[in-house]
């Protein structure tokens, strides 16, 4: 790689790798979170060939590259062994944009390292259920045993792998995660309450009534089933990053290696067991209980409380409390109506990622896509779920609404289970009355899955901004294209890029200063192209030329465009100001959008920013001078669509 020699050369002067928390990069600096930033050469980096110069800002350590800084920013994460995504540890002090984001940010990080493996488990159990469903195989023969085991392994050890990738998201050490998850499915606990009566029972008489088999140190624990879970893993390893981190710094060196992990495995697994545990149970048994009150109350109310929130029961696990009801159901009265009304939400997830399939310009979303929709057919959403709609947003909330109507029209025309049926399209069967046949209930059932997954197509297909999250960064959530769309235009017959003269106007309003004269050394030295800087007086940026968006950040600070006669445009909105994340910062164009000298691309609040503590200084620069002589405008102030300076191609 072209780049390999500086990467190897960056990552040796910021300390070393084992002193990166984390790296990503925005469009012309790597930006790393160092865990000591005493350690890093910072006179030996500025001085390095490749490198513009060093910044501190924002709690971060601030590598300047120029345009080429994401064939850099690859090259360090392929020397480093860095995990090339937004990073989650230590953000102290940053706005993710809120909780929701947050947490999205968190379960797409984890779940990311095993969406293909996980695509390819939830295909092996769907056909696996359609070879028994026609007839080409017995549940008790050898050959669905085996294929059962190949695709219910993953699903059944989950805990395991979530326990790596969650302790790596988390910054923590991957294989305690792992270790974690393997006492949480440990068979010999799995299987104590089958081995005999209980030692006592803990709130009897109450919703929350717990039999108690052990106790750890006279402490009662209260076992569940782990296998196939998410959230007490997630959780757990959380917490354990925390012990790990502590623990670092207080044990000394010598025995460090071995009193680290023996302690943290001590601290967290009871913990696990007494707490988090137990809490999930309960949990889940309040939802049941609501469940059936909403039900008594009307079927089409609980039809839009299953049907919507099934699949965040799933994601929290809280969906185990209504599993046992249903059966307990079907057991003393032969029909069950509550997990009739979740039928619709597989098929509208599958129908959601038809559509993303359909719209994106993602290959790699492409090819998650079909098996995530052929698994959601059969019912098992973890991959659709946890690879397409939750990190793309819009297709989950589409999903949710979507099977939240249709868990309405069940409620609505009675639809109730017989018998305890299977997942997906093998559910349907569980519908039809043992007397009457296709009722108006069973038929209605098709109805509701018309509806749900005709509507989640329709506003995944028009509404779900598909490509939005395909476009992003490690920092920022879009790559960087402005070297790509170098690359595309560089080599030319003769092997050199082609420009023409441009006039470039202002994209502000407001008063004109020279770029030596801001705070940032990487602008101030016009190593990222020439220009001037504006202190804006309005509000609002519009385009300085006609052209196509290269390059437009989620956080909307800073935006690249490619004018039709080659002269690329730099504004960046601010000092820092990616640190808002997006927040007081609004944007009108997309990534790769055509634009007309003048029309309105972007819309900030002054007054907001400069409250939060930034500086809204604006360089405007072009990063391919070298094509160029540039004569600036003499004005003091300007207008937008004022003439900001002519370029003369050379």
């Amino acid at each position: 790689m072209k780049y390999t020699q500086l990467a190897k050369d960056i990552i040796e002067n910021v300390g070393g790798k084992e002193n990166v928390n984390s790296v990503v990069h925005c469009i012309t600096r790597l930006r790393f979170k160092l865990k000591d930033e005493s350690k890093a050469n910072t006179e030996t980096l500025k001085n390095m060939d490749g490198v513009v110069t060093v910044r501190k800002s924002g709690g971060q350590y601030q590598v300047v590259i120029g345009n080429h800084v994401a064939d850099v920013y690859q090259a360090v994460v392929e020397e480093g062994g860095f995990q090339a995504e937004r990073a989650v540890d230590g953000d102290e002090g940053e706005d993710k944009g809120g909780l929701f984001n947050r947490f999205i940010d968190m379960i797409s990080g984890i779940f990311t390292p095993i969406l293909g493996v996980l695509a390819a488990s939830g295909m092996i159990k769907g056909f696996n259920a359609l070879f028994v469903a026609v007839g080409w195989l017995n549940e008790e023969g050898g050959t669905y045993q085996i294929l059962n085991a190949i695709g219910d392994g993953l699903f059944y050890f989950l805990p395991i792998l979530l326990g790596y990738t969650a302790m790596k998201k988390f910054g923590g050490t991957p294989f305690l995660g792992m270790v974690i998850a393997m006492a949480l499915v440990y068979p010999d606990l799995e299987g104590i309450p089958a081995s005999g009566d209980p030692l006592y029972t803990l709130f009897s008489g109450t919703m929350f009534e717990s039999p108690v088999y052990i106790e750890f140190f006279g402490i009662p624990v209260i076992l569940m089933t782990y296998s196939m879970s998410v959230i007490p893993i997630i959780v757990s390893a959380f917490f354990a990053v925390k012990v790990e981190n502590f623990l670092k710094k207080i044990v000394p060196s010598v025995v460090k290696m071995f009193l680290v992990p023996m302690f943290t495995l001590l601290i967290i697994i009871p913990l696990t067991f007494i707490i988090i545990g137990p809490i999930a149970t309960w949990a889940s048994q309040l939802i049941g209980q609501a469940t059936i009150w909403a039900y008594d109350l009307s079927p089409v109310i609980a039809g839009i409380f299953l049907g919507g929130f099934w699949l965040v029961f799933v994601m929290f696990g809280l969906h185990w409390g209504l599993v046992p009801i249903a059966m307990n159901n079907i057991a003393v009265g032969g029909i069950d109506p509550i997990l009739a009304l979740i039928f619709v939400h597989s098929f509208a997830l599958a129908a959601a990622i038809f559509a993303v399939w359909l719209r994106t310009k993602n290959q790699n979303t492409k090819t998650l896509s079909v098996p995530a929709i052929i698994s959601a057919i059969f019912g098992v959403t973890e991959p659709g779920m946890y690879g397409i709609a939750l990190p793309l947003k819009k297709p989950f909330i589409f999903t949710v609404i979507s099977s939240a109507i249709g868990g309405g029209i069940l409620g609505l025309f009675g639809t109730q289970a017989y018998v305890m049926g299977g997942l997906g399209v093998f559910q349907y069967p569980s519908f039809i009355h043992p007397e009457e046949g296709l009722n108006t209930a069973a038929i209605g059932a098709l109805g509701a899955v018309g509806v749900g997954a005709v509507l989640a197509f329709v506003l995944t297909y028009f509404f779900g901004s598909v490509n939005k999250i395909e476009e992003s960064t490690a920092e920022s959530g879009l790559e960087n294209k402005t070297s790509s769309d170098e690359s595309s235009r560089e080599e030319t017959a003769a092997g050199e890029e082609k420009v023409n003269d441009e006039t470039i106007f202002s994209p502000l309003n407001g008063e004109l200063r020279n770029l030596s004269e801001i705070e940032d050394t990487a602008f101030a030295s016009g190593s990222l192209g020439e220009g001037i800087a504006i202190e804006p007086t309005e509000g609002k940026v519009y385009a300085p030329v006609t052209g196509t968006i290269s390059a437009l950040f989620p956080s909307n600070h800073a935006i690249g465009i490619l004018s039709d006669q080659g002269a690329e445009v730099l504004i960046h909105i601010g000092m820092d100001t990616v640190q808002l994340n997006g927040k007081h910062f609004e944007a009108h164009i997309e990534q790769g959008s055509r634009v007309e000298l003048g029309q309105l691309l972007i819309e900030f609040d002054l007054d907001a920013i400069r409250k939060d503590g930034f500086s809204l200084t604006t360089p405007v620069v072009v990063p391919n001078c070298d094509h160029y002589e540039i004569k600036m405008t003499s004005e003091k102030e300007v207008k937008a669509q004022g003439v900001l300076f002519e370029a003369k191609a050379r």
